[in-house]
């Protein structure tokens, strides 16, 4: 890795791809972006791990208002992706810099929770903090394709997710250290956070290249061609992307949040409140330790199937907590199944997606199939929180994982004939 500022004249070329040397599987910029997500991740986490009590149990609100804030977490972010996306594949793509006020925006908004005590004040920081990462998750994922080899694609994402993950499960213990610390537990949470977020920014901005080539093969002339808006609308003229965009979103109207879905292992085992920032850590855990090797595991096979395999690995984990098993192995095998899930879907669909669109709009193309999944989610939220006050967490629950089977099957049918066509 090196100081990403240089000024140097020099054209931009492919991380490690050295004369004589074989590029590497996972370039220096996809782990200096890593380390940039590890620490984003645990000032993040700190705040996702302590708000749904904090906002449930410290402020009252039902589970419907908690709904509205899951959603705003899942769903603002997706109205300002697209923007980003696009934003950073113009002008010689500018990814880093768009990744870096999204970023920066974030860390602002954590001290900003200290002041919130009311929805419409919760809702209005967690609304800026979501544009943070809505502007932010498109460059640094067309960053992380643009620096890979399209066959090692899968096994970048892996590593990158992994590091992240590494910080998703740093932040609920560094949470849960802070609330048994301190008397004032959720306000000095919500100052820790925002420190650490500063962190991430600063080494954003001395170790992230400033201009990443496309690794692998030259593009042909006709694809060099400055990218527009409408060119970036008109992706969705791909069929395989197309496809990808259309299962995404409909896996993600049936995807419970995590938060619902630890509240309600939490409410069905049990489990004392000072231990629920520690159910996200079995999730973590497990994605950690899988990112990596079902990254390259989808290089080898496809990526789609492997996404697809993820959702009924998910379904598994609805069927435990609807199930009469109670105690700990079953909080343990939920959390597993969890996180298997996400270690066979994140990384993957981001590798997915930029097998099928060209290096000019990776960061349209990244923000197109993030924007479908991500509106998904905010309405399951919406419709989940909903649905548990008026018929409770369980039948809630029951009604998604019906749906899920249903979308699943449904998605395994568009997907089965799409061809993955490197871009």
């Amino acid at each position: 890795m090196y100081l990403a500022d240089s000024r140097s004249t020099k054209p931009a070329v492919a991380p490690d791809t050295r004369p004589g040397r074989r590029p590497a599987a996972v370039p220096n910029a996809v782990l200096a972006l890593g380390a940039v997500s590890l620490i984003t991740d645990v000032s993040s986490e700190m705040v996702t791990a302590v708000l749904p009590l904090y906002v449930v149990a410290g402020l009252g609100l039902s589970p419907l208002g908690f709904g509205l804030l899951d959603g705003i977490n899942n769903g603002v972010g997706a109205l300002v992706r697209l923007a980003g996306g696009h934003l950073a594949d113009r002008g010689g793509r500018r990814h880093k810099i768009v990744a870096g006020v999204g970023y920066g925006l974030s860390a602002l908004c954590k001290p900003l929770l200290l002041l919130a005590h009311t929805l419409p004040v919760i809702s209005a920081v967690l609304a800026a903090d979501r544009t943070g990462k809505g502007l932010r998750t498109a460059p640094r994922d067309a960053m992380i394709s643009l620096a890979t080899e399209p066959e090692h694609r899968g096994r970048a994402f892996g590593v990158h997710r992994a590091m992240d993950t590494t910080g998703a499960l740093l932040g609920p213990l560094v949470a849960f250290a802070v609330l048994r610390a301190t008397v004032d537990g959720y306000d000095a949470v919500f100052a820790v956070s925002g420190c650490v977020a500063v962190l991430g920014v600063l080494v954003l901005v001395l170790f992230v290249p400033r201009h990443i080539s496309p690794a692998g093969p030259a593009r042909p002339p006709e694809e060099a061609e400055r990218p527009t808006l409408r060119a970036a609308i008109g992706l969705l003229r791909r069929p395989q992307l197309r496809r990808l965009t259309v299962c995404a979103a409909l896996l993600g109207l049936t995807t419970v949040s995590d938060s619902f879905l630890y509240l309600l292992l939490q409410r069905e085992e049990g489990l004392p409140a000072d231990l629920f920032p520690l159910l996200p850590l079995g999730t973590a855990a497990v994605f950690l330790l899988l990112a990596v090797p079902l990254g390259a595991l989808a290089d080898r096979i496809s990526r789609r199937r492997l996404f697809l395999a993820g959702h009924g690995v998910l379904l598994l984990g609805y069927g435990l907590v609807l199930g009469p098993w109670r105690g700990v192995p079953t909080v343990v095998a939920v959390l597993v199944l969890h996180g298997t899930f996400y270690a066979a879907t994140d990384g993957v669909l981001a590798a997915a997606t930029a097998g099928v669109v060209p290096a000019q709009h990776q960061g349209a193309g990244q923000a197109l199939v993030g924007t479908g999944q991500a509106l998904a989610r905010f309405t399951c939220s919406l419709a989940f929180g909903a649905a548990w006050s008026l018929w409770g967490g369980r039948n809630a629950l029951a009604v998604t994982a019906v749906a899920l089977a249903v979308s699943a099957v449904v998605a395994w049918f568009v997907l089965r004939t799409a061809d993955e066509v490197p871009a």
